[in-house]
């Protein structure tokens, strides 16, 4: 199948599909006239890669463990949980940098208003 196929059955741009393939994660046949011909192969491939891009995984991330998963359970790929468990990681980190600049921002929100309000009562002293 050609790239434009490809992309319409998977959803995938013809851009996204030429990236996966130039980061080694999808291979194309060069016909004569330069066309990509893909297999039947590549929309399982394709549908792969974009569940573990949705994840928040990287191309290189995949790259570690795409063949394994598309020949066998992810379960039976060493590869696969490492990655996951970096990545829950990495997310409880942003998490928690996130919870502080709220609380930081809460704290400021709080100060301007007490701020406001006790200017409003001094305001109302002075009439």
């Amino acid at each position: 199948m050609r790239i434009g196929e490809l992309a319409e059955r998977t959803g995938a741009s013809i851009r996204s599909i030429r990236y996966y393939e130039q980061q080694g994660l999808l291979a194309s046949v060069r016909l004569a006239n330069g066309y990509r011909e893909y297999t039947s192969l590549a929309e399982e491939q394709v549908r792969t890669i974009q569940l573990y891009l949705q994840l928040g995984l990287t191309t290189e991330q995949i790259a570690g463990f795409l063949n394994c998963v598309l020949q066998s359970k992810e379960a039976f790929c060493e590869n696969v949980l490492p990655v996951y468990e970096r990545k829950l990681a990495e997310i409880d980190d942003q998490i928690r940098l996130l919870a502080s600049i709220k609380s930081n921002l809460e704290d400021r929100v709080r100060s301007i208003l007490e701020e406001r309000r006790k200017s409003e009562d001094e305001c109302k002293t002075c009439e």
